[in-house]
């Protein structure tokens, strides 16, 4: 009895051992503490690997990446002074932006635009709220996210209306609206943007700088 047990002992020593030996080639370390890598790498990163040019006034446009809105600076190529007093030629240069194809750096980052052209701003006409903006086509017949990455990219930066809103209308004959962009929106762009009350209407009328026709100027 003592023979056969001693038997088995020895083969189940040597299984172990050739066990481990084949673990081993195999590359795999054998371990009784689970590990904890992390979450898996993304495949977007949604952030241009490339430096921003040193030349021209930084701009920040919204774009489309990971279903969600990013914001991305670039480089404007008006004089400072012009982009923070002159609302109508900010609104331009950001839907310039917001029109033109992401750099490859941005694509390899996930970046893409939904809007597109042609499509152009203005500033507002008689009766407008002072700020207002209006585009060549209707806000609501833009699609979702073009018209979301518009409403922030404006709402964000000199040519809003403050509070992250912007006064933004059509050709037609309608009242502006005053949209908002939200952690929501950035989140979900292709939902309606929410909007805000809209101020009194401008006391005077507009000036030739914010009272240019869309298309014009």
């Amino acid at each position: 009895m003592r023979r056969r047990a001693l038997g088995r002992t020895a083969g189940a020593g040597v299984l172990a051992a050739v066990l481990a030996v084949l673990a081993a080639g195999c590359g795999i370390r054998t371990t009784s503490v689970p590990v904890d890598a992390g979450p898996a790498p993304s495949r977007v990163p949604c952030s241009p690997a490339a430096d921003v040019p040193a030349r021209g006034v930084p701009v920040r446009v919204f774009l489309v990446c990971g279903s969600q809105l990013e914001a991305v600076e670039r480089r404007s190529s008006l004089p400072e002074e012009k982009t923070d007093a002159d609302p109508v030629r900010t609104a331009r240069e950001l839907l310039a932006q917001s029109l033109a194809e992401p750099s490859e750096d941005e694509r390899r980052a996930g970046f893409t635009t939904a809007v597109r052209g042609p499509l152009t701003v203005g500033g507002g006409r008689r009766g407008d709220p002072a700020g207002t903006l209006r585009l060549s086509r209707q806000p609501e017949d833009l699609a979702p996210t073009a018209l979301s990455q518009l409403v922030c990219s404006f709402g964000e930066s000199s040519a809003g209306a403050g509070g992250h809103t912007v006064l933004l209308g059509g050709p037609g004959p309608y009242a502006p609206k005053r949209y908002r962009c939200t952690t929501g929106l950035r989140e979900r762009p292709e939902s309606a943007p929410p909007t805000a009350p809209v101020p009194a209407p401008a006391a005077t009328e507009p000036t030739a700088a914010t009272g240019t026709a869309p298309g014009t100027g």
